[in-house]
């Protein structure tokens, strides 16, 4: 079992580490299971296809802060970060089942307004509620969510299938969820100091709705399947682009380069990082909470994909000695740094190493 001598501090081995160490010693042993941790999603054998869980837990002051996440957006935006792993293995996403647990400062009618949010999403994903759990907290609010969903066996996707050459590409725009937090975080210090001031939010709706009410790709699985694409390689950018390509590059044995000025980031972003004195591909590459689709494809398919307005080629895979590397858009080479994400209020300023 674990054998450890002295006490260990756990933010030594980051949110992955941690699942990794206390994993290693486990096995499946039946044979419905098809894959089991590592992924986005576990793959179970079903009659008709394979079946995809994944379960997230949300927890306050960790994952959201009251002071400016609305109780709908919040239950919304739990659904949607579940169900975006299910996405992210090419299949999609069908039941919920989500648990909650509260403490005695929330009335009925807030707990009313988080399962509005739930069945928001619900109605919008077609998802079927089917069940899940009630408890008490000493703490705050805690929801867990796992989402089950299916696909058929050879359009499954996970992070180990990219090979030396295949493109690398990303859905949508990144870095705009972690903008919007930090307008969050600089309001809520100000409305601490100042009770009586009114936020600005003006100009921002797009960055802080990336943040407080981020949407889930199904609309690109839907169009890999009317374009007959199965990408070699997929994961969601929950945790940033650049811990999402080290997940790839460890899970595929390749190495990946990607060209600074190929990165989608969206112009309100862009300018509101600078702003705020930060470097907007930084931002892309180690912020959170976007929940793009990061997916590698054959070269055979770019002609695919290549006038979608959502999806760009961003770079593309090498050798695994060849390590991962960004071309800056002055044209230097520089070692990428996976410096991840640690959720929202834990640091909204500082994104630290949890790869």
């Amino acid at each position: 079992m674990f054998e450890n001598k002295e006490k260990t501090s756990i933010s030594k081995l980051g949110e992955f580490g941690l699942i990794d160490h206390l994993t290693k010693e486990f096995s499946t042993t039946n044979s419905s299971t098809e894959l089991g941790i590592g992924d986005d999603a576990a793959i179970l054998q079903h009659k008709d296809g394979k079946q995809l869980i994944s379960t997230d837990m949300f927890i306050e002051n960790i994952h959201f802060d009251l002071v400016y996440s609305p109780l709908m957006h919040i239950g919304y935006k739990a659904v949607v970060s579940s169900i975006s792993d299910i996405y992210a293995m090419n299949g999609h996403a069908q039941q919920l089942l989500v648990s909650i647990a509260i403490s005695s400062k929330y009335s009925l009618e807030a707990i009313e307004e988080i399962y509005a949010g739930i069945r928001a999403a619900c109605e919008k994903y077609k998802l079927d509620l089917i069940g899940g759990d009630t408890s008490s907290s000493v703490t705050g609010l805690v929801i867990s969510v796992t989402a089950i969903g299916s696909a058929q066996d050879k359009a499954i996707t996970t992070r180990s299938g990219a090979k030396e050459g295949d493109l690398v590409c990303v859905t949508g725009d990144l870095g705009g969820a972690y903008i919007g937090l930090q307008i969050l975080e600089r309001e809520k210090q100000v409305f601490l100091e100042q009770k009586n001031m009114q936020p600005d939010l003006s100009g921002k709706d797009y960055v802080i709705g990336r943040q407080l009410r981020p949407e889930a790709r199904k609309d690109v699985i839907d169009s890999f399947s009317e374009h007959k694409i199965i990408p070699t390689s997929m994961i969601d950018v929950s945790d940033g682009l650049a811990s999402e390509l080290f997940h790839l590059c460890k899970h595929s044995n390749i190495g990946v380069k990607i060209y600074e000025d190929k990165i989608p980031i969206d112009q309100q972003t862009y300018d509101t990082a600078l702003e705020f004195n930060l470097d907007p591909t930084l931002c892309a590459m180690n912020g959170g909470d976007d929940y793009e689709l990061l997916f590698t494809i054959t070269q055979k398919d770019y002609d695919k994909i290549k006038n979608s307005q959502d999806i760009t080629v961003i770079g593309y895979c090498t050798a695994p000695h060849e390590s991962k590397t960004l071309i800056t858009k002055s044209g230097n080479s520089v070692e990428i740094e996976a410096q991840g994400w640690q959720h929202a209020n834990a640091n909204a300023e500082n994104p630290k190493d949890n790869s």
